[in-house]
């Protein structure tokens, strides 16, 4: 696992607003967020000096996380859209969890979204775990890419097995 990672940091500043409760509202209009834990075994950092003696390490089964990643962040996104009563069409920027670009490019098949509608920063950051989406998020702002107005579905897949998607109105 040591050429897959990076190293990195995010935040985002969020701050309340008035809306009507429609699409149309800037901000955080959906969240999900699943865990299967049946699936720990898939990705996990083992239990640290306590349990093996040595500091944690990654373990990751890596066919059977592309396996998962590519089904759940379809289905997830899938999720989102239904809820919301959208189509793919309607989103300007998927923001995924940057892990390898054969997820990313799966997931993105998938949903028969093309690879113009979607934010990458792997080739760039590698995947910096949980930092890869607000990493992605501040270097499409910087350069242009995303703006105010704009309808954003992030997504996300970690070890343990968890996933989650967020739709935002930037």
């Amino acid at each position: 696992t040591c050429v897959l990672f990076g190293d990195g940091a995010g935040a985002a500043i969020l701050e309340a607003a008035e809306g009507k409760g429609t699409l149309a509202d800037r901000g955080v209009l959906s969240t999900h967020l699943y865990a299967n834990g049946q699936l720990s075994e898939l990705l996990y950092t083992d239990g640290g000096v306590s349990t093996t003696g040595h500091s944690g390490h990654v373990i990751m089964l890596g066919k059977e996380v592309f396996k998962n990643a590519v089904t759940y962040m379809a289905d997830i996104v899938q999720e989102v859209l239904d809820k919301n009563r959208i189509s793919a069409s309607q989103i300007d920027w998927l923001v995924p969890h940057q892990a390898n670009l054969r997820i990313i490019t799966g997931t993105a098949e998938k949903l028969g979204m093309g690879l113009d509608k979607v934010v990458l920063t792997v080739d760039t950051h590698g995947n910096t775990s949980a930092a890869s989406i607000p990493l992605a998020l501040d270097t499409a702002v910087r350069d242009g890419r995303i703006q105010p107005g704009q309808l954003l579905l992030l997504e996300a897949l970690g070890g343990g097995l968890t996933w989650a998607a967020a739709l935002v109105r930037f």
